[in-house]
C-alpha cells in the first residue's frame, strides 16, 4: 500500500506549469553548458531518485519515451510513479531508451551501451540523467564548445574513473552520441554531446 502511495504522490502540483517552469531551465542548460540549473518547482520523486532527476523526469518523459532504470531504480517505487504520471514506459534494453537514470552511487553504464542515434537521425539517441553526490568539491573539469564563451569550469564529485575517455569517444561519433545531465538535489547541470572536456590540475 505504500508503494501505491508513492506512486500517486509528489507530481507537479500544477503539471503544465512547472513542467514549462523545468524545461526552460534545462533548455537554458543545454544551451549554455557548465552553468548551474535549479529546479524551483515542488516534486517529490519515491526514493532513491533525487528531486532534480525527478523534475526532468517528469518533464521530459511521456508515453513515447522509453526509460531505462538501474536495478535499484527498478527495484523501488520509482516505476510505478513514471507509469502514473507521465505513461512512459521502461525498457531493460539500454540501446532502447530515450532516457535514463542513474541513482547516486549506481554504477554508470559504458555510454556506448545506450541508444547513440544515426548520421540521419542523431536526436534518435540517448540522454543519460547521472545522480551525483555533489557538483562542486570534484575535480576540475574544463568545458569548451558551442554555448561556451572561452571555457567554463565544473567540479563535479562522483563520475567514473573512465568518464573523461568515454566522453572523448563520445564526441568523436558526433553529431551520433548520447547528452549527459548531472543532477545534485534541486540543481543540475547538462553536457551536450558537442562540449569538450578536459581534466585540469586540482
Amino acid at each position: 500500500m505504500l508503494e501505491h502511495t508513492e506512486s500517486l504522490e509528489g507530481g507537479f502540483p500544477d503539471a503544465v506549469t512547472h513542467a514549462q517552469q523545468v524545461f526552460r531551465s534545462v533548455m537554458d542548460a543545454m544551451a549554455r553548458p557548465g552553468t548551474i540549473g535549479l529546479v524551483d518547482v515542488p516534486v517529490a520523486p519515491p526514493a532513491p531518485l533525487g528531486i532534480a532527476a525527478g523534475a526532468l523526469l517528469l518533464t521530459l518523459c511521456d508515453h513515447d519515451t522509453p526509460i531505462w532504470l538501474t536495478p535499484g531504480l527498478s527495484k523501488s517505487a520509482l516505476p510505478g510513479w513514471i507509469g502514473f504520471h507521465t505513461g512512459a514506459s521502461m525498457t531493460g534494453d539500454k540501446s532502447e531508451a530515450k532516457f535514463a537514470f542513474v541513482e547516486v552511487g549506481a554504477p554508470v553504464p559504458s555510454l556506448t551501451q545506450f541508444a547513440l542515434g544515426t548520421q540521419e537521425y542523431p536526436d534518435r539517441s540517448t540522454t543519460l540523467v547521472v545522480e551525483v553526490p555533489a557538483l562542486e568539491g570534484g575535480q576540475p573539469l574544463q568545458l569548451a564548445g558551442p554555448g561556451i564563451r572561452d571555457t567554463a569550469t565544473i567540479t563535479p564529485k562522483g563520475l567514473p574513473e573512465t568518464f573523461l575517455r568515454q566522453w572523448s569517444d563520445n564526441r568523436g561519433i558526433f553529431p551520433r552520441g548520447v547528452d549527459v545531465i548531472m543532477t545534485s538535489g534541486r540543481r543540475f547541470v547538462a553536457l551536450p554531446r558537442t562540449t569538450k572536456i578536459r581534466e585540469m590540475e586540482a
